[in-house]
């Protein structure tokens, strides 16, 4: 008793204020739509949407939400009016009437590495501390089953893990995967969950997210435009690279505000997201599954620099900074071409959630 008494004082400390009371936490309102309200719907490669619908439909949270479907869709040769005809477009909003939302694009990162330290090689790629306790409440408390409480035992108190300032300062309990020859690159490969690791004598792993240190996600981005070092216009990986190349001894001022570190283990396929399928390039998003299961496909339109996107994509990822339901962050692929592309992204969004018909009685 007394232990869990410990571990429900420190939720206090972990998630404190980050727990909204119920009255001001909004849900998404989905209101139907047809096929003709979606942007440029008809011009969608349909046989490349029905092929990535049955790669998603292999995981069990997209069999829960389309059910028979994913067993129908091999066997209709038509791929639009497979679409068309099992499936209703709901458009999602933040009100009723408020539709606005963000679109912003991440990539597959790019570090050089090495297996062993070196003057050059000196920011270490961490796998899951061993000291680092995860403890999951939802089965004594439901209404705490978004959380998840880490955390380190000192005596028999269950306390906050390091944060990012701490972790530079100390050898943490555990693994190194490789040593990278740049803190702004291990940085953003934090930030985009995963990438590749390019040795010298030209072998190179995939690394993917493991698991995180507990602590909340903080922008940098933010933290410079509100130290007026960069304009919100300005803000883009591009942008942030720069100011922090300009300004070495800031560096760690600034990368600290964000006290998250993310941990990473060894993969055998490219990126990866949350839902445990290969992320498709264009295709595939992060969201806030709060709103949006994992698994679900949805339809998005973005005005994105005089041009616009317009995709049928699937949630098949999350993360720490994608909050609330008209909210995506598109996967745009790997190489310099992606990274541009992932750095400068920052769109209106409009989302529409694709969900069967039968499903809704309809």
């Amino acid at each position: 008793m007394k232990l869990l008494a410990t571990l429900l004082l420190t939720i206090l400390l972990f998630i404190g204020c980050s727990i909204a009371p119920k009255n001001e936490q909004k849900k998404p309102q989905l209101i139907k739509k047809s096929f003709t309200d979606l942007p440029n719907f008809n011009d969608a490669n349909f046989t490349i949407v029905k092929k990535l619908f049955v790669k998603n439909c292999k995981t069990k949270k997209a069999k829960t939400i389309y059910g028979k479907l994913c067993q129908d869709v091999p066997k209709n040769d038509d791929a639009k009016a497979f679409f068309t005809q099992n499936f209703n477009p709901y458009m999602l909003t933040n009100t009723t009437e408020d539709s606005r939302g963000l679109l912003t694009g991440y990539y597959e990162a790019s570090i050089h590495a090495s297996h062993k330290p070196s003057k050059k090689y000196k920011y270490p790629i961490y796998t899951t501390p061993k000291d680092l306790i995860m403890v999951d409440l939802s089965p004594i408390y439901p209404s705490l089953k978004q959380y998840r409480l880490r955390g380190r035992i000192v005596g028999n108190k269950l306390v906050p893990y390091y944060d990012r300032h701490a972790i530079k300062k100390r050898e943490i309990n555990a693994s190194v995967l490789c040593y990278c020859d740049s803190p702004i690159d291990r940085f953003f490969l934090e930030v985009q969950g995963s990438g590749i690791a390019k040795f010298e004598d030209n072998r190179t792993i995939y690394i993917g997210y493991a698991n995180q240190n507990g602590h909340r996600y903080r922008s940098i981005g933010r933290y410079l435009i509100h130290h007026h070092a960069l304009k919100p216009k300005e803000v883009s990986l591009q942008s942030i690279r720069k100011w922090l190349l300009e300004h070495p001894k800031k560096m760690d001022q600034v990368l600290n505000y964000n006290r998250s570190v993310v941990f990473f283990s060894k993969k055998t396929k490219p990126a990866t997201g949350a839902l445990g399928v290969v992320l498709t390039p264009m295709h595939s998003i992060a969201v806030d599954k709060k709103y949006i299961p994992l698994g679900s496909m949805l339809y998005l339109h973005a005005d994105a620099n005089s041009s616009e996107i317009n995709k049928i994509v699937f949630a098949q990822d999350r993360g720490g900074a994608i909050k609330g339901p008209v909210r995506a962050d598109l996967f745009v692929g790997s190489g310099k071409k992606a990274l541009a592309m992932a750095g400068r992204l920052k769109a209106p969004l409009k989302l529409w959630i694709l969900l069967p018909k039968k499903e809704r009685n309809e």
